[in-house]
């Protein structure tokens, strides 16, 4: 992916600047947005910039904060 496409590209949410992800191989994976939480897919060296498509980046770190609590 070209790093002057990346800084183009906007969130589509915010308008805010993203941060390039990568998988464990280091190519990337996604497009993040750090003001709404949000990262955007890259399928086949394409930016999917859609809020549907979006992932919420909080939502592991949710499920397994509230799986690991004990029960009051």
């Amino acid at each position: 992916m070209d790093h002057r496409l990346i800084e183009l590209l906007v969130c589509p949410v915010c308008k805010g600047p993203l941060e390039m992800l990568r998988d464990e191989d280091a190519r990337p994976a996604e497009l993040a947005c750090p003001a709404d939480r949000l990262a955007f897919p890259i399928r086949d060296g394409i930016p999917v910039m859609l809020e549907t498509e979006a992932r919420n980046v909080d939502a592991p770190a949710a499920r397994e904060s509230s799986s690991t609590r004990a029960p009051a």
